[in-house]
Parts: C-alpha cells; sequence; structure tokens
C-alpha cells in the first residue's frame, strides 16, 4: 500500500513539475514592418505574452543587429493582458549603412530578454 502511494505522489509532482516548466517565460515577436526615411526607422511590432497580467508582463522590446548592436529600445509602461497580441511602435530609430538585417526581441520584467525573436531584412540599407 505505501508503494502505490509513493507512486501516486511521484506522478502528481512530475505531472506538477511539467506543467511548470511549460509556463511562458518571454513575450513572443510575432510580427514586424518599417518605414523609413533616410537612415530613419520607424518599426510597428507586435508581441505576443499570454501570461501578461498586472502582477507580470511584457516590458519592452529591442532593435539590434546580428551582432548584438542595439539600436532602439521601447519600454512598456504597463499590462495588456485585454490586448493580445498586440502593436507598438518604435520612431526615430538610426540604423547605419551597411546594417541590413535586424532582430527584434522581447523583454519580461521576471526573465528579461528571450522569446521567439522576429528577423527583418531591411531593403533600403
Amino acid at each position: 500500500m505505501n508503494k502505490i502511494i509513493l507512486a501516486i505522489v511521484f506522478v502528481l509532482f512530475c505531472s506538477v513539475s511539467l506543467q511548470a516548466q511549460a509556463v511562458q517565460k518571454f513575450p513572443n515577436i510575432i510580427n514586424a514592418t518599417y518605414t523609413v526615411t533616410g537612415n530613419i526607422y520607424r518599426f510597428d511590432v507586435t508581441i505576443s505574452s499570454e501570461y501578461d497580467s498586472a502582477q507580470r508582463y511584457a516590458d519592452a522590446f529591442r532593435i539590434l543587429d546580428e551582432d548584438g548592436v542595439v539600436y532602439g529600445i521601447r519600454e512598456l509602461a504597463h499590462d495588456h493582458a485585454n490586448e493580445q497580441p498586440f502593436t507598438r511602435s518604435l520612431s526615430g530609430v538610426n540604423i547605419p549603412d551597411p546594417i541590413n538585417t535586424l532582430i527584434i526581441e522581447g523583454r519580461d520584467q521576471k526573465y528579461g530578454w528571450g522569446g521567439e525573436t522576429f528577423l527583418i531584412k531591411l531593403i533600403d540599407n
């Protein structure tokens, strides 16, 4: 009988542990577009963060190149729990020539930068 109870406890523990690992840690960047005048860009970025709440939410996204140089960060001051996915803009981003590939990445309040990124090719640079 003790072995059966121990086996049940073990199965329940494993189940809870697997569910905890499946929790989304980061926002995902699911789309991005841009407009450009000269080398000054405006990015419209669509983010999905299914866990968004007043207690924890996606609080920023950034534009960086493949070498990790950051060209701009948009801070997000509140949750978007009732607006998923949501789109926000970042204007005035100076991208120097000859950069032609950028990565857009989201940030979570608790875990930092990560999640699905979005790769964007610049045809004007």
